[in-house]
């Protein structure tokens, strides 16, 4: 089971919104907060958003480069899902694939994918 996973991103107030709208639609609740960073938790899993004062210089996050791809969260059920796709943009967040949109994981699996200002991607599952 995973305990946290961490995102370096390059603007810790974008990041607070984006990803703040999100895990909060999802069920995570405020967990910490400091100088620069913040985190939600669900259960025992925390994730944090940090504007690390060690964060390299560069051209920012990139899914398709060796690293993480995205982040898969269960969704809950397809109209919260649909929900979800439908609100995303007016909170930082771009449809993936919507010509496929729900099935582009496959026929048999309802989803969407959605991309955050700084490159992250979230892959929404819906529940049987």
């Amino acid at each position: 089971m995973l305990h946290h996973v961490e995102l370096w991103v390059p603007d810790l107030r974008r990041a607070v919104d984006e990803w703040g709208w999100l895990l909060g639609r999802l069920g995570y609740v405020p967990y910490q907060d400091w100088d620069h960073g913040h985190s939600w938790r669900h259960g025992t899993l925390y994730v944090v958003v940090e504007e690390s004062p060690a964060l390299r210089e560069g051209t920012g996050h990139d899914r398709m480069r060796p690293g993480l791809n995205h982040l898969a969260f269960h969704a809950g059920s397809r109209p919260q899902v649909d929900a979800l796709v439908a609100e995303g943009p007016a909170h930082g967040w771009t449809p993936l694939f919507a010509d496929r949109y729900p099935h582009a994981g496959g026929p048999d699996h309802y989803a969407a994918y959605l991309e955050n200002t700084d490159g992250f991607e979230t892959e929404l599952v819906a529940g049987p």
